[in-house]
C-alpha cells in the first residue's frame, strides 16, 4: 500500500518523512566534509600523492560493494536499530578520518591509518544503506517519489552551499595563521555534532515493518536467483554500471586538482560548492515532476547528455582558465545529477517488483561499486604515469585530470545511446 494519507485517516508517516529530509541533509554534511577537497587536504597534510588521493575518494564506490549484505536482510521486520548502530559506527570513523595527521609515526603508517578508518566507514555505511532507504522511501506515495526525492534534495543543496562555505573559510583561515591542523580539529569536532543529531532523527522516525519484508516466504527471504533471472534489473544495473566508470575515472582525482594544480583556495572550492548546489536545487523539482511525468529513463537520458556536456568542457580545463571552465563544469554537473542520484534508484523501483528491491538496490549498488572502484584504480595508474612524465601523454603537454575527462565522456556517450535503445524500451513493473 502507498504511504499516503487515507480518506479519513491521520498521516502516522508525515513526522517521519519530514525526520527523512533532515536525515538526508545532515548524511550530505557529512559526506561533504570527507569528500574532494576535504579529503585531499588531509592526504596531502600526510604526504600522499594525488593519485592515492583518488582511490580514497573512491572509497565511496568500493564501499557500495558491501550492499551485497542487504540482500541477506531481507525478510528482517525491522532494520531500524541495525540502521542506527551501523549509522553510529560510520559517524564516528568519519570524525576520526580528520585526526589521522596527529598519529605519531611515519607518513607510511598515518596514510595506512586513513586509508582503513576511511575504508571502514564507507564498508560499513553501504552495509545499512539500502535497508535504510527502503525504509525511509516505503513511507512515501509511489506516485510522488519524483517530487519527493526532489524536495529532500534542495534541503540538502541549500543547507550544503551555507555548510560548505563555512567550513572552507574555517579552513582557509586557520591554513593562512599556519596552523592547519586547528581546522582538522574542527572538522572531526563539527563531525561529531552532526552525527548526534543525525542520529537523533533515525531514532524519532516510525517504521513501516511490513515493506521490509519479502513476501514472507522462505523461497525469497534470500533471493539470489529470482535476482539473477530478472532480465530487466540487469539491464538497469547495466545503467549504474557504466556510470560507475563515467564517475569512478575521473571525479577521484578532481580534487587534488583543485587544491593541486588549478591552485584553488578552500574558499573558493566552497563558492564552487554554492554556485553548484545553487544549480541543481533549481533544476531538482521541475526534473523530478518531468520524471514523474515521463518517466525516470526519460529524464535519464535528458541529465546523462548534460553530464557528458560538462566532462566534454573540463577536457579543456587548465590553470589558466580553470576558474571559468571548471565552474561551468561544475555547474553543468550539478545539474545533470539533479536527475542521476534519484534516477539510478527510481529506475530500480520502476522495474523491479517490490518484494525485491532491497536486494535489487543492494546487488545493483554493489556490482556498480565495485566496477566503479576497479576503473577508479586502473584510472589512477594512468594519472600516476602522466604526472611522472612529467604531464605528457602521446606526445601531448596535458594533465592527467584533462585525460580521464576525455574517457568520461565517451563512457557518457555510451551510457545515453543504452537508455535510448535499451532501457527505454523496457515495460514497467505492476504492482
Amino acid at each position: 500500500m502507498n504511504a499516503v494519507k487515507q480518506v479519513g485517516k491521520k498521516d502516522r508517516y508525515a513526522f517521519s518523512r519530514a525526520m527523512y529530509i533532515i536525515e538526508a541533509a545532515l548524511e550530505y554534511f557529512i559526506a561533504l566534509v570527507v569528500a574532494d577537497a576535504y579529503l585531499a587536504k588531509v592526504g596531502q597534510s600526510i604526504g600522499m600523492s594525488d593519485s592515492l588521493i583518488g582511490i580514497l575518494s573512491a572509497f565511496v564506490s568500493l564501499g557500495c560493494g558491501m550492499q551485497i549484505v542487504a540482500i541477506f536482510l531481507t525478510g528482517k521486520d525491522s532494520v531500524k536499530k541495525l540502521v542506527i548502530s551501523g549509522t553510529l559506527i560510520t559517524n564516528l570513523a568519519f570524525a576520526l578520518v580528520y585526526l589521522t595527521p596527529f598519529v605519531p609515526g611515519s607518513s607510511g603508517f598515518r596514510s595506512t591509518i586513513l586509508i582503513v578508518v576511511l575504508l571502514g566507514a564507507h564498508l560499513i555505511k553501504n552495509i545499512v544503506h539500502s535497508p535504510k532507504m527502503n525504509w525511509f522511501m516505503s513511507l512515501v506515495d509511489d506516485s510522488k517519489r519524483g517530487v519527493f526525492t526532489a524536495n529532500k534534495e534542495i534541503i540538502s543543496l541549500i543547507g550544503g552551499m551555507i555548510f560548505t562555505f563555512v567550513m572552507g573559510s574555517v579552513i582557509d583561515a586557520f591554513e593562512a595563521s599556519g596552523n592547519l591542523k586547528g581546522a582538522f580539529v574542527t572538522s572531526a569536532i563539527t563531525i561529531f555534532g552532526l552525527g548526534f543529531f543525525h542520529i537523533l532523527t533515525m531514532v524519532l522516525s516510525k517504521e513501516k515493518k511490513t515493506e521490509n519484508k519479502t513476501a514472507g516466504t522462505e523461497k525469497n527471504k534470500f533471493p539470489i536467483k529470482e535476482l539473477v533471472l530478472n532480465k530487466n534489473l540487469l539491464k538497469v544495473v547495466a545503467v549504474s554500471v557504466i556510470w560507475h566508470i563515467v564517475t569512478g575515472v575521473s571525479t577521484p582525482f578532481y580534487g587534488s586538482y583543485k587544491v593541486g594544480a588549478l591552485g584553488f583556495s578552500m574558499t573558493f572550492v566552497s563558492v564552487l560548492g554554492i554556485v553548484s548546489s545553487l544549480s541543481r536545487a533549481l533544476v531538482s523539482r521541475p526534473i523530478g515532476r518531468f520524471a514523474d511525468r515521463r518517466s525516470f529513463a526519460t529524464a535519464m537520458i535528458l541529465c546523462i547528455s548534460i553530464a557528458a556536456l560538462s566532462f566534454g568542457i573540463n577536457v579543456f580545463a587548465v590553470p589558466a582558465n580553470g576558474m571559468i571552465l571548471f565552474t561551468l563544469y561544475s555547474i553543468l554537473h550539478a545539474v545533470s545529477m539533479a536527475g542521476i542520484n534519484s534516477g539510478l534508484t527510481n529506475l530500480v523501483y520502476d522495474y523491479v517488483p517490490h518484494e525485491q528491491r532491497v536486494a535489487a538496490l543492494a546487488l545493483q549498488n554493489s556490482i556498480a561499486g565495485l566496477i566503479g572502484f576497479g576503473t577508479t584504480c586502473l584510472a589512477g595508474v594512468l594519472v600516476e604515469h602522466i604526472q611522472a612524465s612529467g604531464n605528457v601523454f602521446l606526445g601531448i603537454n596535458i594533465y592527467a585530470q584533462q585525460v580521464v575527462s576525455a574517457i568520461s565522456f565517451a563512457a557518457c556517450i555510451l551510457l545515453l545511446l543504452y537508455l535510448v535503445f535499451v532501457i527505454r524500451k523496457i515495460s514497467k513493473v505492476k504492482d
